[in-house]
């Protein structure tokens, strides 16, 4: 994976024009996984969002469409970066992964969910989407 500026991941987008920018939170309370942190954070920034008029106002349509993710999380290298696009159906994607978020405890470690600690991984996201 290549090293972009200041994290992981590919180069921040260009855009003509930035049409939305949505944020979210993920959580991984048990099992220290922290893409399904990352994962749920960008579930959660566009997951209640409809727009049904983006592809008549990006030339050339969805396929053309820019999602630039961000995603702070602590230990980001430890990040699948094809599961965090997985969450977004069309588009362009890149993804980049910067030391942030959050590793506080859960609490409590389950060992039969997975837990080798009681690490709790807190990541944030920040998606624009444009052309």
């Amino acid at each position: 994976r290549a090293r972009g500026e200041g994290g992981l991941g590919e180069p921040v987008a260009q855009f003509q024009e930035v049409l939305f920018v949505e944020c979210g939170f993920g959580c991984d309370q048990h099992g220290q996984n922290y893409t399904k942190a990352a994962v749920r954070a960008c579930r959660n920034a566009i997951e209640f969002n409809s727009l049904p008029g983006i592809r008549n106002v990006i030339p050339g349509g969805k396929e053309n469409m820019i999602v630039q993710v961000q995603v702070g999380i602590p230990n980001p290298e430890l990040v699948d970066v094809n599961a965090v696009k997985a969450v977004f159906p069309y588009g362009k994607k890149t993804v980049k992964l910067e030391t942030g978020g959050l590793l506080s405890s859960s609490g409590i470690a389950l060992p039969e969910m997975g837990d080798k600690n009681d690490d709790m991984i807190i990541a944030v996201a920040c998606i624009t989407v444009g052309y």
